[in-house]
């Protein structure tokens, strides 16, 4: 079978490259797993001009927002990248894995303009996760209202997290990470290694299962997460489905429910980068959650989306994951009881770090982590 791949006019040595690696790589099926095989697609590249996107929101007109860690919002519009960034942004932090991160729309964004945020932002005692929210009209924020600041800052770079999620009732639900310090994903009153619940405008919903207790952060929904860089809904069940990574192993696919504990760091399927054990050194405990799915060793999952749509009838409801380390994205098949029947790997000839992936109207798009860094669609390989 034949892999189209499409490049913009000026077509490089490496883009040729990767025509002949791509359509290598498609005859050999790219795949893995009990139930693997070839599939029909092609891959266009839209651009090649961002700078570590780290996101997509698609606006009502199909243009799309892209976010830069180094701190840009950028539009695609009308098959190009707009050379200026979006102004408006408050004072962004890019420190490491840190940045300008997840972008998300309000539901009701066509009546109130709302674009929500997350990013790296200075503090007295350090750098933490921020949300956001600002109103995009005449491709310009305006309005900007700091919504949710992970409390304590800490040093350092890593694991910010972080992603952001309406769910069907209108909450916002946001991922943070451990911040590299481990030990917190089990503190109740410390937000990093939590999945945090909200009201639309940042207040805490009075049902989020630990209001009440002093000894509790509010807005803690879910804890004992690592660095959560992935979440979407199920579409049949509305359920929140999280994927954060693991050390040397164990990244994990999670299902987000009320006041439960996930376990980093007491239990994991993985090990510490130094080869020594994590935690207690076991991977079940009593009242911790096991993860739906893991990956040993680590894929370095990041970004997450459920397939709908007519363009791959067969991939309907199927997981697609961004890997940082594997340099692919997988599509995952579930049976009736959410357990993993089937994992294609899509994209290893292109030998790109994939930072997010977003389904549209069918179509798949995904950013790559890099510098240049590309905005790709996957489509049916006969898509006129």
């Amino acid at each position: 079978m034949l892999l189209p791949l499409l490049r913009p006019a000026q077509l490089s040595l490496r883009a040729a490259l990767l025509l002949f690696l791509v359509t290598v790589g498609a005859c050999a099926g790219e795949t893995s797993g009990p139930s693997a095989a070839s599939e029909d697609y092609r891959v266009v590249s839209m651009t090649s001009e961002l700078t570590h996107p780290w996101a997509i929101a698609f606006l009502p007109d199909d243009s799309m927002l892209i976010s830069e860690r180094p701190g840009r919002l950028r539009i695609f519009r009308d098959g190009a990248l707009q050379p200026d960034p979006v102004p408006g942004l408050p004072a962004i932090t890019a420190i490491g894995q840190g940045g300008l991160l997840d972008l998300a729309l309000h539901p009701d964004f066509e009546q109130n303009r709302w674009l929500y945020f997350t990013y790296a932002a200075s503090m007295d005692n350090g750098v933490t996760t921020r949300l956001a929210r600002a109103r995009f009209v005449d491709d310009r924020l305006h309005d900007v209202e700091v919504l949710f600041t992970a409390e304590p800052a800490s040093r350092g770079g890593r694991h910010f997290g972080s992603r952001i999620v309406f769910d069907r009732d209108g909450y916002v639900f946001v991922s943070v990470g451990d911040r590299g310090d481990m030990p917190r994903a089990q503190r109740l009153d410390d937000h990093a290694g939590t999945i945090v619940r909200l009201h639309d405008d940042g207040r805490v919903p009075e049902d989020n299962p630990f209001v009440g207790r002093g000894d509790v952060l509010p807005e803690i929904f879910a804890y004992g997460v690592r660095n959560p860089q992935g979440m979407a809904l199920h579409p049949q069940t509305g359920v929140l489905w999280e994927h954060e990574h693991g050390p040397r192993g164990g990244d994990e696919i999670n299902i987000i429910e009320a006041g439960l504990n996930y376990g980093w760091p007491v239990i994991s399927h993985g090990i510490d980068y130094s080869g020594a054990p994590i935690g207690d050194g076991i991977r079940e405990k009593e009242g911790m959650e096991q993860p739906l799915h893991h990956w040993t060793p680590s894929i370095a999952p990041s970004g997450m989306a459920f397939y709908r749509g007519d363009a791959f009838p067969d991939w309907e409801g199927d997981l697609l994951v961004g890997a940082l380390a594997h340099r692919h994205l997988a599509r995952l098949s579930f049976d009736a009881g959410n357990e993993v029947v089937s994992e294609v790997r899509m994209l290893e000839a292109w030998g790109s770090r994939i930072r997010d992936v977003r389904v549209r109207d069918g179509l798949i798009y995904v950013l790559t982590d890099h510098d240049p860094g590309e905005l790709l669609r996957i489509e049916p390989a006969g898509k006129p």
